[in-house]
């Protein structure tokens, strides 16, 4: 019995470690196959460069961009004649679609066409790939004499152009739809080209489900409140498909923060942010900014200060996507909660410490914060100083041909002086602005670099009239508010007080309910939270 006892332990044991053995082999295989979603490109190149062209590519796709030059660099070791490699690494240099012309760098736009033109030295074999190069050179030329926005419009006519000539070739129907997403008119409220976008990426998405490319697409085409509940399921599917790629955790959020599903958004960036390389990429600030926003809503202001501790911590490169998290992430955390002197004193960073000055929107959070906090906290004249402020930074961002932040700061800047004005007791003409303001912010679409406004202007119009003691009119307001951004909490907050105030038990207590609910979880007191609770009795 003895010996069978001990032999069973030997067969075991055995058993065991080669379990673990082909364990350890698995993961060493897989770590050459990062969990990234799959791509088919097809370019005439040998096996090898095919595989890695496949990678460099569904690394594009999930906006890593480093990492697709390299694996570029990798095809041409395996095939120097692979002249598409050279295209690969022209089109990662210009960084983030949705972010031009901040991303567009004077390099970049020198090294394009130098890479282009080795893309036909190294070699081209065919149409489909002579055509994909000379769709992208389109954006290269004129960049002396032509708006980037008229070369991005060429660019986009060129990829139509060539998604029609190959119809089977879904890789240009990709690339094609997401141009067409990225070339909005922010004025067009019937969002014509993102629902084309959609369209063909849906009839992609149901052939091709693990395509990072078609998943990242479909979220950036939904990113908008009224198409936003159409992206929950590719939302869902992204993080799932390409669990490497920082940016394919954090995009699903942009989504849940549009349909108010918080813990969701803070569940996802919070992984971004832990897998995030902040050396080279601005993605775990970018989603310690959507995870703050996500706490915040649910009151978990805590774990709101805990995230801002760790932002604060991390290592920052010198872009906007790390400027824009810095200055919005206090100031959210102080206006969320209304603690409106805290957000009236945010210290302005030295510009040794931070380079305020290459980034006027990010600059122009801190003013707007400052002001905000100063009028509610009844000092009109330091508000107007803001507003002053706000000012100069919207001429900034205009020089720089920053148009649509120029638009938002502009924007930010009324918010500041109709709550002055309404500080200084001329209280109509504050309202008026206020609504001027809301009118502009809603007519407006939402950057991708933000979770949403600092603070909405109609939230803002919608607290002013509840302290002119028109709790009527402050829950219609604080109503709309909600129709763009459902499970907000100030918004839910000032709807069942003002509710209440105005006689309709009915909306009181259903607005109540839901704040009760959404901050189950809170982990501290708020009185809003307080107040809901007794409009229910408990």
């Amino acid at each position: 019995m003895k010996f069978m006892r001990k032999s069973a332990t030997v067969l075991v044991s055995t058993l065991l470690a080669l379990a673990l053995t082909q364990v350890a082999r698995a993961d060493d295989e897989g770590s050459h196959k990062p969990r990234i979603g799959d791509v088919h490109f097809k370019v005439e190149c040998n096996a090898a460069a095919q595989a890695r062209f496949n990678v460099a590519m569904a690394y594009y796709h999930s906006f890593q961009w480093q990492r697709a030059i390299a694996t570029a660099d990798d095809v041409l070791k395996a095939d120097p004649t692979c002249g598409m490699a050279h295209w690969v690494k022209a089109l990662a240099t210009l960084d983030n679609p949705f972010a031009w012309p901040v991303t567009l760098s004077e390099k970049a736009m020198t090294e394009g066409p130098i890479l282009l033109d080795a893309a036909r030295k190294a070699g081209l074999k065919t149409q489909r790939e002579r055509d994909y190069v000379d769709a992208l050179e389109i954006f290269f030329k004129g960049l002396n004499n032509a708006n980037y926005r008229e070369r991005a419009d060429a660019f986009e006519k060129a990829m139509a152009q060539l998604a029609q000539r190959n119809p089977e070739d879904s890789e240009a129907t990709v690339l094609y739809a997401l141009i067409l997403s990225r070339n909005f008119d922010p004025t067009d409220k019937t969002y014509s080209n993102q629902l084309h976008a959609a369209k063909l990426l849906e009839l992609i998405f149901a052939r091709e489900p693990n395509h990072p490319g078609v998943a990242h697409y479909l979220i950036h085409s939904y990113d908008y409140p009224p198409l936003a509940k159409s992206g929950i399921h590719a939302a869902r599917k992204y993080a799932k498909i390409a669990p490497d790629a920082p940016h394919a955790l954090h995009m699903p959020s942009h989504i849940f923060t549009l349909t108010g599903l918080w813990q969701e958004s803070i569940d996802t960036n919070r992984r971004a942010a832990a897998t995030a390389d902040d050396s080279i990429t601005h993605d775990g600030h970018h989603a310690s900014d959507y995870m703050v926003y996500a706490h915040l809503q649910l009151g978990q202001d805590l774990a709101a200060q805990k995230v801002m501790e760790q932002e604060q911590a991390r290592h920052g490169i010198d872009m906007l996507g790390v400027a824009y998290p810095y200055a919005a992430i206090p100031a959210r955390i102080a206006l969320e909660r209304g603690a409106w002197q805290e957000a009236g004193n945010l210290p302005l960073y030295a510009q040794d410490t931070y380079p305020w000055k290459k980034y006027p929107q990010a600059e122009a959070v801190n003013a707007f914060a400052r002001g905000i906090g100063s009028a509610m906290s009844g000092e009109p004249a330091k508000a107007n100083l803001e507003a002053k402020r706000l000012a100069e930074l919207r001429d900034a961002a205009a020089v720089m041909k920053l148009n649509y932040w120029a638009d938002q700061i502009d924007i930010q800047a009324e918010v500041v002086r109709g709550l002055a004005a309404f500080a200084q007791d001329k209280r109509d003409e504050g309202i008026a602005i206020l609504r001027r303001a809301a009118e502009r912010e809603d007519a407006s679409a939402k950057n991708v670099v933000t979770p949403g406004a600092i603070v909405p202007a109609r939230e803002m119009l919608a607290t002013t009239l509840e302290r002119d003691h028109k709790p009527a009119n402050a829950l219609a307001e604080f109503e709309k508010v909600l129709e763009q951004q459902p499970n907000r909490y100030r918004a839910l907050a000032g709807a069942a007080q003002n509710a209440k105030r105005a006689g309709n038990e009915q909306k009181a207590v259903h607005y109540s309910e839901q704040l009760v609910e959404l901050t189950k979880h809170a982990d501290g007191p708020r009185p809003e939270i307080v107040e809901a609770k007794r409009i229910l009795g408990r």
